[in-house]
């Protein structure tokens, strides 16, 4: 009985010890993002997807999760650049709708700062230049760029000058919200480049493990597993050019 007994307990401490690092690092996993970062995914993966339902509770717990209407609107309005305008007034709408709703219901949210405007004569091809050289960690070039000139104006003067120079969202946030919605679409070889870019404006590759995680558990498997993959795949890359 003694001889059972001490096994038993020899057999609970080597499983304890097992498990404790996996049930740590699952801990960390979970705080690489704090509750308003994980709250910018599901706001813009239900814009792009187009689920007005869905998006209602995922805004209500971004402001519940600390988020300023300012910071969600910036987040909805950015989204026109990649889902398009449909999706994105539609998202505005819904918010909108929202806040009204908790207003009669007495919950006044907190509106947050606005944006700190530019100079009235700001090169807008300029600043936007810089913007997308800081993101992508190098100039961009291609031949798309060649090919559709005019596409590369809007990139560099709206949507990296006008957009991204709005100081109410971060680079990380404004790319932590992309990467979301790219995700969800979706448009992996877009996803693939922004991934990088995540990793060019500081976000670790494990808050990205942590952004596919949460994405898989409030978006979809599919979203969630997609953008584990293209992670994946871009973390090999750039070990291999190292």
């Amino acid at each position: 009985m003694l001889y059972r007994f001490c096994k038993g307990i020899l057999t609970l401490c080597c499983m304890a010890v097992l498990l404790c690092p996996a049930m740590a690092r699952a801990g960390q996993s979970v705080a690489a993002l704090d509750k308003k970062e994980q709250s910018i995914i599901p706001i813009a993966a239900y814009t792009a997807k187009g689920d007005t339902a869905k998006l209602k509770e995922a805004l209500a717990e971004g402001l519940q999760n600390g988020m300023t209407v300012n910071e969600i609107k910036e987040v909805l309005v950015q989204m026109y650049a990649y889902t398009g305008f449909p999706r994105s007034l539609t998202a505005l709408n819904t918010f909108l709708a929202l806040l009204d709703e908790r207003k009669a219901h007495g919950i006044n949210d907190e509106t947050g700062r606005d944006a700190t405007p530019l100079p009235d004569k700001a090169d807008m091809r300029k600043i936007g230049t810089q913007n997308q050289t800081a993101l992508i960690g190098k100039p961009a070039a291609g031949r798309v760029y060649e090919f559709a000139p005019v596409i590369d104006t809007f990139l560099k003067e709206h949507l990296f000058g006008d957009i991204f120079s709005r100081d109410i969202l971060t680079f990380k946030e404004r790319e932590l919200a992309t990467v979301s919605a790219l995700a969800s679409l979706p448009a992996e070889a877009q996803l693939v480049s922004h991934l990088n870019c995540c990793l060019v404006v500081g976000w670790s590759a494990e808050q990205l493990h942590t952004f596919a995680a949460v994405l898989k558990d409030k978006v979809g498997r599919a979203e969630g597993e997609l953008a584990e993959k293209c992670l994946e795949s871009v973390l090999e890359k750039r070990k291999q050019a190292q």
